[in-house]
């Protein structure tokens, strides 16, 4: 990444109105008319993106499987010339959505099995994924759920409220529900806390959590009136998405303070995507630009195996070489967990790079982010007897620990001969 382009990604900036010149200041900046005026069709297009063969062919064929919806604000964040705008790889349908690879899934995360009654899914042994909606502000050509999400998917999105809050009142182990769906801030406020209160009543859920692209895709959604609503729930969390830095705008900025000014702790979980965020330098700039609007960067998604997704998908190898490039040269709390979802319903898998060099029986030997090399000395198991003395810690050097991996394994090492 040149020098410019790091600042211009590092600058807070507002799309502003841009197509849409016509809108008072009041209607722009009310979220119900930026979901009335949404880009959904390829005459919404018309005079505003000249499209390529592949996106114009996307476009015609979104509405069979996941539809094309951008709010208006979203949309003036896309660059109109160029086709590898990150931005619009996120929401703009290509034709290559229509091509399956062999280990492609329609749910990829295994959640219609793990669903004991209507939108309610029940994995983890002390929390559960409540979708509440099929809509979203805008729709992501890489949606994990997007066989039930915009209304034209292969399935159709079930849901019993009142089943899922009996389940959650006769389920004792439940402590944690997250509100997904869809996106659960498109519901209208009073239904929204309708909902909240219900699971605060069921006295075995300590704490709530909501799931959102809203923020960025619709910060006008985030009004003074929401966050005091929400903040009636405390503990009540929020996980935003965020993929790249130009998405975090001065009203993104706001939005964030708004619900963080709440008290509502903040989340971000982006997904590794090619050609959008796929670069050590792009992501350093993303989560250290998060930082500033007070959210911690959660977790970094390995794209999911969606159907029509593999256009968009990077290798594991990608994503690790991005959390080396974080870790120890910027803040902890700016790296997120590499994660992938284990296809079928595995849950999230962490994916480290590999820092432990080697295990001795007295000792492990670490390398750091430089590459440098440490030995720790290792204590014995309950019951097991004491190790041997270990000499005082010793900074170890040596070239690269993947090719010197046998000579430590043998106790030889460069800096010196263990006796």
């Amino acid at each position: 990444m040149n020098n410019t382009l790091d600042l211009n990604h590092r600058l807070f900036s507002s799309p502003g109105q841009g197509y849409w010149p016509e809108a008072t200041p009041e209607q722009w900046s009310d979220w119900q008319w930026q979901m009335r005026h949404s880009v959904k069709s390829l005459d919404h297009l018309t005079g505003k993106l000249k499209l390529t063969g592949e996106e114009h062919a996307g476009v015609l064929l979104a509405n069979t499987k996941l539809a094309m919806g951008i709010t208006p604000y979203f949309f003036n964040l896309i660059d109109p010339f160029d086709p590898d705008c990150p931005i619009r790889r996120q929401v703009i349908p290509r034709i290559e959505e229509m091509t399956y690879a062999p280990s492609d899934m329609a749910d990829p995360c295994g959640e219609d099995h793990d669903m004991p009654v209507p939108g309610l899914v029940h994995r983890y042994p002390d929390r559960v994924l409540f979708l509440v909606t099929d809509r979203c502000a805008s729709y992501c050509r890489y949606c994990t759920r997007s066989r039930v999400v915009s209304g034209v998917g292969e399935q159709e999105l079930e849901l019993d409220f009142d089943r899922a809050i009996a389940y959650l009142q006769k389920h004792t182990e439940v402590r944690d529900v997250l509100l997904s769906g869809g996106d659960a801030l498109l519901l209208s406020d009073r239904r929204l806390e309708d909902l909240l209160r219900r699971l605060r009543a069921i006295e075995h859920i300590e704490f709530l959590r909501i799931g959102s692209r809203v923020p960025i895709f619709l910060p006008q959604r985030i009004t003074p009136a929401l966050c005091a609503m929400l903040k009636q729930f405390h503990p009540l969390w929020m996980s935003v998405h965020v993929n790249h830095p130009r998405e975090l705008t001065v009203e993104v900025r706001e939005a964030l303070g708004r619900l963080a000014d709440a008290g509502i702790p903040l989340g971000n979980q982006s997904v590794l995507l090619r050609g959008v965020n796929d670069d050590p330098a792009v992501m350093k700039v993303l989560v250290q630009k998060l930082l500033r609007c007070r959210v911690r960067p959660y977790y970094l998604y390995q794209c999911d195996l969606i159907r029509g997704s593999s256009h968009l998908r990077t290798p594991v190898s990608k994503g690790l070489e991005i959390i080396e490039h974080l870790r120890g040269h910027t803040s902890g709390y700016a790296v997120p967990q590499y994660v992938i979802d284990g296809p079928g319903g595995g849950g999230k898998i962490p994916v480290n790079p590999d820092y432990v060099v080697a295990r001795l029986p007295d000792c492990i030997v670490l390398r750091n982010y430089k590459g440098d090399i440490f030995e720790y000395p290792d204590v014995a198991s309950a019951g097991g007897e004491a190790p041997a003395p270990t000499p005082a810690y010793r900074h170890l050097e040596f070239i690269d620990p993947i090719e010197e991996r046998e000579e430590i394994t043998s106790r030889s090492w460069r800096a010196g001969r263990r006796d």
